[in-house]
């Protein structure tokens, strides 16, 4: 279990084929040195297990499953990644409950970069859709925002200084992807409410559009 506040950006190091889906080498620094074999570590959203590690590197095994509803396929020797460890019994929970699990991808259809503010605006995959609500939570490739706004099939977050300084989200382009995972309260609503209206006549969507209205 993660809260979506990252730790710090890694870089990857190496990143190669392995039997069943693909390896990856990360520098995290001084990090590295506090984990242990078999410990779990979100990397840009998605958990995965500590295989090695050495002073300034971990390695973990990426399956096929991951890399398919991941951005993580893709990554070359270089490209920066989110780091966060699991959380530990009494920490602070300063996002929101983040299971690492993630649910499909985004792209990015246009950054609003002013003095005034960061915004990002995303298309999320339809099977998502219905998941994303305004002023709700989402996890985008590890980092725990909040929904700003929703049109249609976009939607809109807004990011602070200190996100755009210490995650990798402040170097999204239009036509990127990120991962996302929704937030798993209104997952167990929706998968509640989906069973219960197979059973009535009301609709799912239009409890979404009261809920917007």
């Amino acid at each position: 279990m993660f809260s979506g506040i990252v730790e710090s950006i890694g870089k990857i190091h190496h990143a190669r084929s392995a039997p069943g889906g693909r390896r990856l080498t990360i520098d995290v620094g001084d990090i590295a040195g506090e984990c242990e074999l078999g410990a779990s570590v979100c990397i840009s959203g998605a958990c995965l297990t500590i295989t090695e590690r050495d002073a300034d590197t971990l390695t973990f095994d990426v399956i096929k499953e991951t890399l398919d509803k991941t951005t993580l396929g893709a990554k070359q020797p270089g490209d920066g990644v989110n780091i966060e460890r699991s959380l530990r019994v009494g920490d602070r929970v300063d996002g929101h409950f983040v299971q690492g699990h993630i649910d499909g991808k985004a792209i990015v259809k246009c950054v609003t970069a002013t003095p005034a503010e960061h915004v990002l605006h995303l298309c999320p995959d339809a099977s998502l859709q219905r998941f994303i609500v305004p002023k709700g939570s989402v996890t985008i490739d590890g980092v725990s925002l909040t929904i700003a706004e929703v049109d249609r099939d976009i939607f809109s977050v807004a990011l602070i200084p200190t996100t755009l300084e210490r995650t990798t989200l402040a170097t999204l382009r239009e036509g990127d992807g990120v991962n996302i995972e929704t937030d798993i309260i209104t997952r167990t609503v929706v998968h509640h409410l989906t069973a219960q209206t197979t059973k009535s006549s009301l609709t799912l969507e239009a409890l979404r559009e009261a809920h917007m209205a």
